[in-house]
């Protein structure tokens, strides 16, 4: 009965916290839309239901079995440290690999395809943080099954993470406008809406930056962070001739299997 209480308080919590998200991002916009909003939210909601159907059907229960491994036969990188500081080592890990597999989705071909679905969205605002093709969820599940395999993350961890990744991706996808001296101190631990907005940009040499979708000092690291330019001289989306018919559910859907309008420009 306490646990099911727990996790209705969270739940309760998260909901809470998504729907504050909602109102601040239309109170304080970053950036002015380019389209109508409730076909494009239907649209993303509909892409987001599909997703989560895949991710409850085949990520979910393998990398929660993986994790409970790691817990029963102390393996991994959490369990080679041990205690909290191998709990932080784990929960690093996996949002340092997600660095990792966010860059190859749009260096490597096969991934940008199922990945332009998300990218090709004209406004970006919370609703794009769903807004991805089912099969690429799929397609990941390999590399989450590894990348929680090699942090040794019990399910506690991995929990932690998860939570701390979906309410980043929220957060950062938003259209919310913070004053420029929070969103400059929080961008040097996690990634802002300020940030990610470069990284949604049609110039490639702007899209190329700001791969972070946690912890922002991967891009720091790796040279990859950009804060130098203006949320109004950005148009979100991308270059590629088909973008404009790909941006409704149908086409959006079928572009990955269409072979022209996929590469990177």
């Amino acid at each position: 009965m306490a646990s099911r209480l727990a996790k209705f308080a969270g739940l309760t919590v998260a909901g809470a916290a998504v729907g504050a998200l909602l109102l601040a991002e239309r109170a304080r916009p970053l950036r002015q839309r380019t389209r109508k909003e409730l076909p494009r939210i239907a649209r993303n909601a509909a892409m987001g239901a599909a997703c989560q159907a895949v991710i409850m059907a085949s990520e979910a229960p393998l990398t929660e079995a993986i994790a409970k491994a790691n817990r029963r036969e102390r393996r991994g990188l959490q369990h080679a440290i041990g205690g909290l500081p191998g709990r932080i080592a784990a929960f690093l890990l996996m949002d340092y690999t997600y660095y990792l597999w966010h860059v190859a989705t749009h260096k490597l071909p096969f991934l940008w395809r199922f990945h332009r679905v998300h990218h090709v969205d004209p406004d970006l605002d919370m609703s794009t943080a769903v807004r991805f093709h089912a099969l690429d969820m799929l397609i990941s599940t390999p590399m989450r099954m590894l990348q929680v395999r090699i942090s040794g993350a019990d399910p506690q961890t991995h929990n932690i993470w998860r939570g701390f990744f979906l309410g980043s991706v929220l957060f950062h996808h938003s259209n919310l406008r913070l004053p420029g001296d929070v969103d400059e101190a929080l961008s040097s631990i996690v990634t802002t809406p300020r940030m990610h907005g470069i990284h949604h940009s049609r110039k490639p040499e702007e899209m190329d930056s700001n791969w972070s979708s946690g912890i922002s000092v991967w891009d720091r690291l790796h040279g990859t962070f950009r804060a130098d330019v203006a949320q109004d001289a950005i148009t979100i989306g991308v270059d590629d001739p088909d973008a404009a018919g790909d941006i409704a559910l149908l086409p959006a859907l079928e572009s990955p299997f269409r072979m022209s309008g996929h590469r990177r420009v």
